[in-house]
């Protein structure tokens, strides 16, 4: 299968409907942590669910919308990076994470997210790639820093999360702005 190493013991892969009992294992391995901000293991409450979560974003990846990729830690999905939002023809698209407790802190969310911006610059030619993320979630908008994305605003009381309004935080990054290829 094709995989991309993160770090010796780490590799970021497309992740597809076939992965839906690994999926939901994830899931409920980090269920709360996960679950504070991002919306997937309430989407994810069984197997058949984690299949259709995964079967949705199979059909956007056909249609070359949005895409899902996992990260495995010594063989163990633990994480994962996607493509939210993928419009080819308006040149934006919109990346996210995802992470287990046991994995976070070893920088492999920013790594496959650099992955993915370089992808969207390079690869496919989009002109934004930007980055969505509730007010509260702390970890998630260090990540956009780190990527060297700029915060553009705050979208007040804008989504509405386990009957909660959240603040959103936009960050972008534009073509022009991320480092050019290295020479080879």
């Amino acid at each position: 299968m094709f995989s991309i190493d993160l770090a010796d013991d780490a590799q970021l892969f497309p992740l597809e409907i076939r992965h839906a009992e690994e999926f939901f294992a994830h899931m409920e391995r980090g269920r709360d942590y996960i679950g504070e901000h991002i919306g997937f293991p309430d989407a994810a409450t069984d197997i058949e669910s984690a299949r259709t979560l995964l079967s949705n974003y199979a059909q956007k990846a056909a249609a070359d919308g949005g895409r899902l990729f996992g990260i495995r830690v010594d063989g163990t999905l633990v994480g994962g990076v996607l493509y939210r939002i993928f419009e080819a023809d308006a040149g934006n698209c919109e990346i996210g994470c995802w992470l287990e407790p046991s994995a976070a802190g070893r920088g492999l969310v920013t790594k496959a997210c650099r992955i993915l911006i370089d992808h969207a610059f390079r690869e496919r030619g989009m002109h934004r790639v930007e980055w969505h993320a509730s007010a509260l979630n702390t970890k998630s908008l260090a990540v956009a820093e780190r990527l060297g994305m700029t915060r553009e605003g705050v979208m007040r009381e804008s989504y509405l999360y386990r009957g909660v309004r959240q603040n959103t935080e936009i960050w972008a990054l534009l073509a022009h702005e991320w480092p050019p290829a290295p020479a080879v």
